[in-house]
């Protein structure tokens, strides 16, 4: 699985792809919800139908791409990774100097795995309590007037995390090249996902997950 000069293979194609849709989609539901409860960009942008329905059809589209994504066994692989929590990760959780490799974590750290699952489930929220809201004619108010309260804070929260997401990936642009190119250095391997780099260099150790 190395690849040459020193890099690993980190993310197939199909993972790339399935980050990069989900992501797109998620940006423009956030940059849409920000122009439709915002009054002054409201009036600067104009086009409200379009864009109510730019932000309702993106959001319809959020879980396609990680439903499709299943079909790819390299895909399936890295989401029972992240749906999986080891010793190791609760002891990177509750350690204070966590970054610094001395507990070696797998291919995702805990905090990636929370992020990948506070990002499903909020989407699962925010189609649920969008659905609702839109079907004005199948729920009662009462259930509508829920889902609001519901859908605006989920958005709200998942739009602090992107920003969360995006600024941490900023700020290492080794691990930005993997998500873009699908390989990362092994010498980065080594210091933020020992365990993986083992796996993956074939000198397997303890737990790699």
């Amino acid at each position: 699985m190395s690849a040459p000069e020193g890099d690993l293979d980190r993310f197939s194609l199909p993972v790339r792809w399935v980050h990069g849709l989900t992501g797109l989609f998620m940006i423009v539901c956030i940059l849409t919800a920000a122009v439709l409860y915002n009054g002054s960009l409201a009036v600067l942008v104009g086009h409200r139908y379009l864009v109510e329905q730019t932000h309702l059809w993106s959001g319809l589209a959020l879980p396609v791409p990680l439903l499709a994504g299943i079909a790819s066994r390299s895909y399936r692989d890295d989401a029972g990774r992240l749906n999986r929590f080891t010793s190791r990760d609760w002891a990177w959780l509750r350690s204070r100097t966590r970054r610094d490799g001395r507990i070696e974590v797998g291919k995702f750290n805990a905090g990636q795995k929370l992020n990948a699952s506070l990002s499903a489930g909020s989407i699962g929220v925010l189609l649920l309590s969008g659905s609702v809201m839109y079907l004005t004619r199948l729920t009662p108010l009462a259930w509508r007037s829920g889902a609001t309260f519901v859908h605006d804070w989920f958005a709200l929260a998942v739009g602090l995390l992107v920003v969360g997401h995006i600024g941490m990936a900023l700020r290492d642009p080794d691990a930005l090249t993997g998500i873009r190119t699908g390989r990362v250095p092994l010498r980065w391997a080594r210091r933020e996902h020992a365990a993986w780099a083992r796996e993956v260099t074939g000198e397997v150790s303890g737990e790699t997950r």
